[in-house]
Formats: structure tokens, C-alpha cells, sequence
């Protein structure tokens, strides 16, 4: 097609259409390639019920054919929202790409939100079915009365474990799977359509639902899988304990199959002893998980003496990984760590630390503070740091200002808040975080703004604190606040967790940290308590904190 634009001087110019097919990049596609190129690839899940459970591509998708088809025979339509509370397993996945492939929006539901959240992000959605593993059957149980949208109960189980239940229109999964078969055409939506919602965790305010298209899951999945982000091929086997109700199993639902890996699906099971177990045994290639999972796999392999042999790389992302955690996967257990950032509204993934040969250094501490940053954009992702105004600031690896975003990926507004101006004038996106970029592209997140310290005018980075004390043999996991202080505005307070058996020492802790912070940034205090409250994804809840440790008394308030 030819079209006429006008031109200078009142001339027209021709703008010419490229002559290459329709192909619209929908979810479906991906399980149609991965069943017919690597059809016989292994699916393999713990299931709830206990035993493993194996089965392929092939058979997936064919399951997937009969979730859609069964759907529609219950009425469910093009747009219609159908919500999942379930852990990684076969029958999630299956119901994933069954739900997308009539047109209809998977919701997958965090079931480590408070009960009141999710009815709230439920009812925002209108969710018509509810898909739940038998963990969380109790749970729906107490807040149906209070979910007037939800019509149907499918429980992802078979009629042998269907527990007798108060959910109306209960049904165990395969019973009601039964009811189709797989002569289904799937829907020919536009490729823009919704796709599927994930909500925010709701750290301020109410959780914010970001709705994702088949074209922005298919381009990121893309976007994961090239060699210098997760890298997967057909040699992978791929390990997701990032569960599909974070925010797309960082893309390793889509990714995995889209490079014909095997997949390996943990299920309820994610303790340091059960994330062993089924890394060594399925021999697992791949893995990615928040940095909570890996504190407790490496305390795991500590006390064991246990080996990962056929791990080739580990992504750690969802908050900032201590450099201690980095350098105990690489240099005790020789696996290679991809440190990653991204949030909900990115589909998640949005930078990965992949060692470019500028970087490269033969001495281990200077390649460690490489990696020990958030990398760098794959391609698709666009960022820049602003000031306050909005005004660019360098690249240049010491000025930090707010981190902002903008790609295929990434939302422009947010579900039922389409009024909500959310992007600058430049069409980026505020993540919320505090950032540096050096030179070579490399960010590091030095806090959430609203994290951030502010002592005697100067900015006191929480995370650096933090990761430099995990570091200490003594620490489990630790979390940094700012503390009122009548002259300075603010001074850190450093929490702590021990590790099993040790008992950190407020002195040894802190000359551990002096030698690598500026004295104005050293704790005045440390506290040491049994655990740290968690958001639902997996991050410290600062606001929690700051609200327990409200009142608390600095020494150097004196």
C-alpha cells in the first residue's frame, strides 16, 4: 500500500508499506511451537498432592485446547477475567495458556496477600472462575461469601483428593476437564488484547492491577530469552521457583517452552531442602528466584555439604542480592549469578547483569561490584535518571536521581484507573526507585525513594548497608531504616536476622560494615529480632518496620 504524506513546499512524499504476512504474536503460538518442535520436551511438577507428576509439551497444549473449550461451554467469553490461586504446576500452566487461548485474561491471584487484599484486587477484577490449588481451599473458603462475581470453583485436583468443600459450584479440575475434548480453534483476538492482570503487591495503598497484552508477553518472553539475559536453549532445564502469581514467573511460563527448554515445576515446596531435592534430581540447568529462596538453599548447602553439579546459572532478582550471596553461589558452588531488576508493571524483567568484555577483570572484587549491580537494559527497555523536575541527569556512575522506563513492555496506565496519567511527558514510566548508570550502562538501585536515609541533607543508601551486613558470617538477612534524629533528620538503624546457631554481636557486625561505608553512613544502632516482615513478593516491608521502630531511641540522640 502506498499512502501520500505531504511534504515541504506543499510536495507529497510516499510512504511505502512493507509486504510481509499478518502475524499476529499471541500466547498461543508459543505452546503450538513448543509442542510442535519439541513436542516430547519434559513438563515436571511436584504436585500438591505429593507425588511427581511428568508429562510434555504435546500434552500440555492438548490439555490447554480442553481448558479453553471447557471454558467456553461455561460461557466464558473474550475479556472475561478468570483468576488462579495456585502454585507452579502442570495444571496451572495448562490453565494458563487454556484461558489466553479463548481470549480471555488470566489472573493470577498472590496468595500471600491478607485476605482483605485479595477480595479487593477480586473484586476489582470481577473475576468470573477461580482456579485454586487444595492449599488454598480453606482460604477461599472464608472469603467466597464476599466475591459475588466468582460463578465456578475449579479445584486443581482429581476426584480422588476433591475435598468436601463450601465453595459453590465446586469441582475438581479433571472431573470438570473431562466435560471437553481438544477439537478447539483457538481465538483469533487481536494482539493487543489483554492477556493477562497481575496486581501490585499494595505496599502504599491499594494494589494496582497492570494488564498485560499477548504482543507485550510474547515480546518480553522474546526479550528473556537472548543470550545475554537468561539465555535459555534446548540444552536447558529450567527450574521457575518464582511463582506464576509473580508477576509472570518472570516470564519462564512463556520463555521456557518459546526455547524448547524442559521445564520443572517446584509446586507448594519451596523450602532450602525441597529446592535441592528437585534441582539435583531433575538436574536443572536454570534457575530463578528473590534472594530469600537462595539464603535458604545456601544455608541449606551449608549444612549439608551439598553440590550443585549441573547448574550453569542462578538469576536472582525481585530486591537487591547481597554481593555475599553472588560470591558464595560463585566461587563455592561454581554457578554463575544473573542479577536481575524489574517490577510488575515492566511483565517483570527489566535490566540483567550479564558481564560485558569492557567490564570483564581477572580479579574477582572488581568483576563482583560489577555483578553486584542491576546490569543493563536488554534490548526493548529504554531508562534514564531525573532529577525531582524531571530533568536528565548523567550516566556517569555517581549521580543518582529517579529511575524511569519506557518499552513494549512496560504499562502506560493501570486497570480501571485509566484517567491515571502514569508516564512523564516522554512516555517514561517512575518505578519509584533511586538509581546510578555508569558509563557502560550498568545501574546500580541504591533505595526506594521512599526508602531512601536522609541525614544532614545527604542521601544514606539502605540496600548498600544491607548487603554489606548479610555479608557478615553471622547474618542471615538484614534490613536498614532511617530513625528520627533531632540534628541529623535522620540516622540508619540496622535490624538483623542471625543465622541458625549464631548470635551477631552489635560491635563485630558494625566494624565488619566500617571499613566499606563512609563514616556518615555508618548504623548508629543495631537491633537484632527472629525475622523480618515480607510483602508478598518477597521484599522487606519497610513500612512495617518503620512503624514497629517508630519510637525507637537512637544512643546518639544524646
Amino acid at each position: 500500500m502506498v499512502l501520500r504524506q505531504p511534504g515541504e513546499n506543499g510536495r507529497g512524499r510516499d510512504l511505502m508499506r512493507g509486504l510481509m504476512q499478518e502475524w499476529p504474536l499471541l500466547i498461543h503460538k508459543v505452546i503450538d511451537y513448543a509442542a510442535a518442535e519439541h513436542g516430547g520436551r519434559a513438563v515436571l511438577s511436584r504436585s500438591v498432592e505429593g507425588p511427581m507428576h511428568r508429562t510434555t509439551y504435546r500434552e500440555v497444549r492438548a490439555r490447554s485446547l480442553r481448558v479453553a473449550k471447557r471454558l467456553q461451554l461455561d460461557g466464558i467469553a473474550v475479556g472475561d477475567r478468570v483468576a488462579t490461586l495456585a502454585w507452579n504446576t502442570w495444571r496451572h500452566l495448562e490453565a494458563w495458556y487454556g484461558i489466553a487461548g479463548i481470549g480471555a485474561v488470566y489472573h493470577t491471584v498472590n496468595p500471600r496477600l491478607f485476605a482483605d487484599q485479595i477480595v479487593y484486587i477480586m473484586n476489582h477484577a470481577r473475576d468470573r472462575v477461580l482456579f485454586l490449588d487444595l492449599t488454598f481451599v480453606p482460604l477461599a473458603e472464608k472469603i467466597a461469601g464476599r466475591l459475588p462475581s466468582v460463578e465456578r470453583y475449579i479445584v486443581l485436583t482429581d476426584a480422588a483428593h476433591m475435598p468436601d468443600t463450601s465453595l459453590p459450584n465446586a469441582v475438581a479440575y479433571e472431573e470438570w476437564l473431562a466435560g471437553a475434548d481438544e477439537d478447539f480453534t483457538w481465538a483469533a483476538v487481536e494482539e493487543t488484547n489483554a492477556a493477562g492482570l497481575c496486581y501490585t503487591s499494595g505496599t502504599t495503598g491499594e494494589p494496582k492491577g497492570v494488564l498485560y497484552s499477548h504482543r507485550s508477553n510474547v515480546l518480553h518472553a522474546m526479550m528473556t530469552v537472548m543470550p545475554d539475559a537468561f539465555g535459555l536453549s534446548t540444552r536447558d532445564v529450567v527450574l521457575p521457583v518464582v511463582p506464576l502469581f509473580h508477576a509472570n514467573s518472570w516470564s519462564l511460563a512463556f520463555a521456557a517452552p518459546m526455547a524448547g527448554s524442559a521445564l520443572v515445576m517446584p509446586g507448594p515446596k519451596l523450602d532450602g531442602a525441597s529446592v535441592y531435592d528437585i534441582l539435583t534430581t531433575e538436574r536443572v540447568t536454570f534457575t530463578a528466584a528473590v534472594p530469600t529462596i537462595w539464603f535458604a538453599l545456601l544455608q541449606h548447602l551449608e549444612k549439608t555439604g551439598g553440590a550443585l553439579p549441573d547448574l550453569t546459572r542462578v538469576a536472582i532478582g525481585g530486591s537487591a542480592c547481597p554481593p555475599a550471596v553472588i560470591e558464595a553461589f560463585e566461587r563455592k558452588y561454581d554457578v554463575p549469578v544473573l542479577h536481575a531488576w524489574g517490577m510488575t508493571e515492566m511483565s517483570p524483567v527489566g535490566s540483567i547483569c550479564s558481564v560485558k568484555p569492557e567490564v570483564w577483570s581477572e580479579d574477582y572484587g572488581k568483576l563482583l561490584a560489577v555483578k553486584a549491580t542491576q546490569g543493563y537494559t536488554p534490548f526493548s527497555v529504554e531508562w534514564k535518571i531525573t532529577d525531582d523536575a524531571g530533568v536528565a541527569l548523567p550516566h556517569d556512575g555517581k549521580t543518582f536521581g529517579r529511575l524511569k522506563v519506557r518499552g513494549p513492555a512496560v504499562a502506560r496506565r493501570y486497570y480501571q484507573r485509566e484517567d491515571e496519567e502514569i508516564l512523564d511527558e516522554e512516555g517514561y514510566f517512575d518505578t519509584g526507585d533511586v538509581a546510578t548508570i555508569d558509563g557502560d550502562g550498568y545501574m546500580r538501585i541504591t533505595d526506594r525513594s521512599k526508602d531512601v536515609i536522609k541525614s544532614g541533607g545527604e542521601w544514606i543508601s539502605s540496600i548498600e548497608l544491607e548487603n554489606l551486613a548479610v555479608g557478615h558470617p553471622d547474618v542471615a538477612e538484614a534490613a536498614v531504616i532511617g530513625i528520627s534524629h533531632p540534628k541529623w533528620d535522620e540516622r540508619p538503624l540496622l535490624i538483623v536476622v542471625p543465622k541458625p546457631g549464631r548470635v551477631p554481636e552489635k560491635d563485630a557486625v558494625l566494624d565488619f560494615l566500617r571499613p566499606n561505608i563512609a563514616r556518615w553512613w555508618m548504623p548508629d544502632d543495631m537491633v537484632v529480632v527472629a525475622d523480618l516482615p515480607h510483602t508478598a513478593t518477597g521484599k522487606i516491608l519497610k513500612t512495617e518496620l518503620r512503624d514497629r521502630f517508630r519510637d525507637y531511641r537512637l544512643p546518639t540522640e544524646a
